[in-house]
């Protein structure tokens, strides 16, 4: 007879398939870094710049030269309009001029806010390129100016007529830009952009397991470096260029160079300084077979 086959109701558990543990990503064999200089944060300006001429290409121009009449019926001082003489009444006296239609009141208005806010985004773009926020000094600078909010609340609600009189101050200023001016400008950041990136593919520093390269010129001149007791210093030079780009400054020490590699502007500082720290700090064994 024969025996019968063991199923799971008779006991037999199942097979359950191994757990694996998640493998560490793979470190690169190679890590390039790249020092920009500072006009790559003005891209803000830049896309501000181009979103201000696409909707002043679809609003329209601003108005240029343009007459605007009451119908009061007063004489107007200047007239901008040609006085046909052929077709002059017969009392003598010359036809009125035809009505120029003035601009629309909402396309005045959103030209006028579109250069407001180009203005106030390339002047904060400006402070951030002319000075340097660190920690502590931007912490200092976010009191300042909470006091400096809290003063001015409390002087707009103990003078009720004080904040209309300022907002209506700064509403007369009425700045003013077509969509040409606008392209003209993108077109300029733009064409930055391309030179600084085109000038870094010639000049940049490659880490590997055991030496520093440097490559550089037109001709790829490179100059190397020990990488074995390499140490690495991050810093965070300014909180507003960090929150931008994640950039900050690298400082590469070499055992057998006495001056320190200064890195400005490295993008993505936090990953490349975590790449870097495990790619010097992996040890890589390898085994031979023994041979027959």
């Amino acid at each position: 007879m024969s025996e019968p086959v063991p199923s799971e109701s008779a006991g037999m558990l199942p097979v359950t398939p191994p757990v694996t543990e998640p493998q560490p990503p793979e470190l690169p064999d190679r890590i390039f870094l790249v020092s920009y200089p500072k006009i790559v944060f003005m891209y803000p300006t830049m896309l501000t710049s181009l979103i201000c001429s696409i909707v002043m290409l679809v609003r329209g121009e601003a108005p240029v030269n343009r007459a605007q009449f009451r119908d009061s019926g007063a004489q107007p001082a200047v007239m901008l309009a040609s006085v046909d003489v052929g077709k002059a009444g017969t009392d003598g006296s010359a036809p009125s001029a035809p009505a120029v239609a003035a601009p629309a009141a909402g396309d005045s208005v959103v030209q006028h806010w579109c250069a407001r806010i180009f203005l106030a985004v390339l002047a904060l773009n400006l402070v951030v390129l002319s000075f340097e926020f660190p920690r502590t000094t931007s912490l200092t600078w976010f009191f300042a100016l909470s006091t400096a909010a809290i003063g001015i609340w409390f002087l707009f609600t103990t003078y009720e007529g004080l904040a209309p009189a300022v907002v209506r101050s700064l509403l007369a200023v009425k700045p003013l830009a077509n969509a040409a001016f606008y392209m003209i400008f993108t077109a300029i950041l733009l064409l930055l952009f391309v030179a600084v990136l085109v000038s870094r593919r010639v000049d940049y520093w490659e880490v590997r397991g055991n030496e520093l390269l440097h490559h550089h010129g037109l001709l790829s001149n490179l100059e190397r470096f020990s990488a074995p007791n390499l140490r690495i210093d991050k810093e965070i030079t300014d909180l507003f260029e960090y929150l931008l780009l994640r950039s900050g400054r690298l400082i590469i020490h070499c055992s057998n160079e006495r001056r320190a590699i200064v890195l400005e502007n490295v993008l993505n500082i936090d990953h490349k300084e975590r790449q870097i720290t495990r790619l010097l700090g992996a040890l890589q064994v390898r085994v031979r077979p023994e041979k027959e």
